[in-house]
């Protein structure tokens, strides 16, 4: 596990983005399906009716099993769509089975935007997030791009609003000890990786 003492978010994402970038091809499809057996039968999972997940990039594990079991069981499952004005802003669109992306502005894949199939980030039951780096107490590093604590930062000002429910999905190489938190991070309610999950911020999960 990685020591975050004496290092700055952009050190700790640089070294953290090599480990995960360090794991072969065989490494990272094992890795994914152990996620899948870890969350596809836990209540926060089965209850949920609309589910945000997202498409692995630069490393990440790949929640692809997961998107596929929540869209057979007949669940509302949606992408991370960035906004072309203002540039700052992220929306959820709704996907279906063999949808076609394209390459976003990051060279991310993602639905091409459709305002009718989107819906409000607190409609939604379950958020699974991508991360950089995560700490035991809920702590996210991302990639410093800010799009999922701006579109979560009601949660901070809204102290007795539940939804959705925010789980950090991440590679166990991912973990540190503790996170230099910014003002504006928003904690998660657990993290869950290929090896175990990580309760952070809530008791439901």
């Amino acid at each position: 596990m990685l020591s975050a003492a004496d290092l700055s978010r952009p050190q700790l994402r640089r070294l953290l983005r090599k480990a995960r970038r360090a794991l072969s091809a065989s490494q990272r499809r094992q890795a994914s399906l152990n996620l899948y057996k870890q969350l596809a039968q836990h209540p926060a999972f089965r209850r949920a009716r609309h589910i945000s997940l997202y498409l692995p990039v630069d490393g990440e594990i790949d929640p692809g099993v997961l998107l596929r079991a929540a869209q057979r069981r007949g669940k509302a499952t949606y992408l991370p769509v960035l906004s072309a004005w203002p540039r700052t802003k992220m929306v959820f669109q709704q996907v279906r089975p063999g949808e076609r992306m394209k390459p976003n502005r990051f060279r991310i894949a993602e639905p091409t935007a459709n305002s009718k199939r989107q819906r409000n980030v607190w409609a939604l039951d379950l958020v699974l997030l991508p991360l950089v780096g995560f700490d035991e107490d809920g702590g996210r590093l991302g990639m410093g791009g800010g799009f999922y604590d701006r579109s979560l930062a009601y949660l901070k000002r809204r102290q007795n609003w539940h939804k959705p429910t925010l789980l950090g999905l991440a590679h166990e190489c991912q973990k540190v000890d503790k996170l230099p938190l910014a003002s504006w991070d928003v904690r998660l309610h657990a993290t869950v990786t290929d090896k175990r999950w990580y309760l952070g911020d809530s008791e439901e999960s």
